[in-house]
């Protein structure tokens, strides 16, 4: 399966015995050359990213998947537990797999969880979260200037900036891929 047309954003493949997740891909081709098909794959046991060309990885095999609602319940060590809310079978991810993503979990939230062979392998965060803000420097009004930022401590941990009306205990949407203030919840 080493075609283009076959390729799509948030597969999961395995070469080499491990299995990854398609990013994004582009094609490139400069003069009479073959087209070349570059990749950003990223490894499910370590969740490190890489860019490869498709020449380079040869054929690669879809592995079918299937997606799952789970509860976030705690976490425990270097494992982040899950609970599917159909069978209420727990599972435990490892914090290396779950990524950057770990920084948006909220215990007793549920979440799209991609599992091979009925095991979990991949969280998948939808585009923008809810987070409460935990911590910032005190409401200023005035200044004029829309632009200007503070930085705030989510309940989740992460620390982002936000505009300087957002105060302690108001709840607002961040973009979970670049970590940015989208808005405040109403």
């Amino acid at each position: 399966m080493s075609s283009t047309h076959n390729l799509h954003r948030g597969m999961v493949f395995r070469h080499d015995g491990q299995l990854f997740t398609l990013l994004d891909f582009s094609v490139s081709q400069s003069g009479k050359q073959r087209p070349t098909v570059h990749l950003k794959v990223r490894s499910l046991k370590s969740g490190n990213t890489g860019e490869r060309s498709l020449d380079e990885l040869g054929k690669i095999e879809e592995v079918p998947t299937e997606v799952r609602l789970m509860q976030y319940l705690y976490a425990s060590g270097k494992d982040r537990v899950f609970m599917d809310t159909e069978s209420f079978e727990q599972y435990a991810m490892a914090t290396d797999a779950v990524g950057r993503d770990a920084d948006f979990l909220a215990e007793g939230e549920t979440y799209r969880v991609l599992a091979i062979d009925g095991q979990p392998v991949m969280l998948q965060l939808p585009p923008v979260v809810v987070l409460t803000v935990a911590e910032t420097a005190p409401s200023e009004h005035g200044g004029g200037g829309s632009n200007v930022y503070k930085e705030a401590k989510l309940a989740s941990g992460v620390t982002i900036h936000v505009p300087l009306f957002i105060k302690n205990g108001d709840k607002i949407r961040v973009k979970t891929d670049t970590r940015e203030y989208q808005g405040k919840e109403h």
